[in-house]
């Protein structure tokens, strides 16, 4: 199981007021590409969660929950009281239900079981932020008091709407096939496929690392492998590449704001 140092990383706060105030544009998209690289197991990590729950491929949770990330990044106010986590957990995770819930209107269940399927979708958000993870199926019946086999009834229920809606292959006059999910394609999901081409601006920074720290980066965030998988391709074990990762953005973000004082 891959490790949260990332999403546990106290100066993210102090991280995000730099990105805030500084008006230098490319230091600001690199400070919040940077961010967004520390969070990116924590968006990965819900993602799957809710993932268990629908058919939609889990790549395309990530990308809407770092949509989610972006606002969390651009809204939070450290006086409100809540952690810069907490805040982005349930920005991430509504933006993630949102997203199906627009996508997967197909199929019309009864009333009672729409009105409870909100009910549920509402809860899930509390407890997601309350517990730090996606609740159980009892969990969430407890919080509603009602059996769990109407939580059940309900996920079923979705889980068939996705199912018919995502799948389904549509055509037109002179148009090639295509999936119906391909003809929804939000314009803002499309925005954020910019930011993550953002993130090459980062690599003048990254060159600045060590080979070590830099080789994690790399592999991490521009090949997409896992903690696990960096691990057996290096030699390592996971909680030094858990560790190299957390250094190697630490030292990102004063690289960065080092040439920022220099301009």
């Amino acid at each position: 199981m891959e490790t949260e140092d990332f999403a546990a990383i106290e100066e993210v706060a102090s991280w995000i007021q730099e990105y805030k105030k500084t008006q230098n544009n490319k230091i600001k998209t690199q400070l919040r590409n940077l961010i967004v690289m520390a969070y990116l197991p924590f968006v990965k990590k819900i993602s799957h969660g809710l993932a268990r729950r629908n058919t939609d491929p889990v790549e395309d949770l990530i990308q809407v929950g770092s949509v989610g990330l972006l606002k969390a990044i651009d809204q939070y106010d450290n006086n409100l009281g809540a952690s810069f986590r907490t805040y982005a957990s349930y920005l991430i995770t509504g933006e993630i239900r949102h997203y199906l819930r627009d996508k997967a209107s197909m199929i019309r269940a009864p009333r009672e079981l729409q009105e409870l399927s909100f009910r549920i979708n509402q809860i899930i958000q509390v407890l997601t932020v309350k517990l730090g993870r996606c609740p159980t199926d009892s969990e969430i019946a407890d919080e509603l008091e009602i059996p769990v086999n109407r939580v059940a009834e309900v996920n079923e229920i979705d889980r068939r709407k996705y199912m018919v809606s995502l799948d389904q292959v549509i055509s037109g006059n002179n148009e090639a096939e295509q999936s119906l999910i391909e003809r929804l394609v939000d314009n803002k999901y499309l925005e954020h496929q910019v930011a993550q081409e953002d993130r090459i601006m980062l690599l003048e920074a990254i060159e600045q690392l060590s080979d070590t720290l830099k080789e994690v980066v790399k592999l991490s965030f521009f090949n997409d492998m896992s903690q696990n998988e960096i691990s057996k391709q290096l030699g390592i074990s996971q909680m030094q590449v858990s560790r190299r990762l957390r250094k190697a953005i630490t030292e990102l973000f004063k690289i960065i704001t080092s040439n920022k004082t220099m301009q």
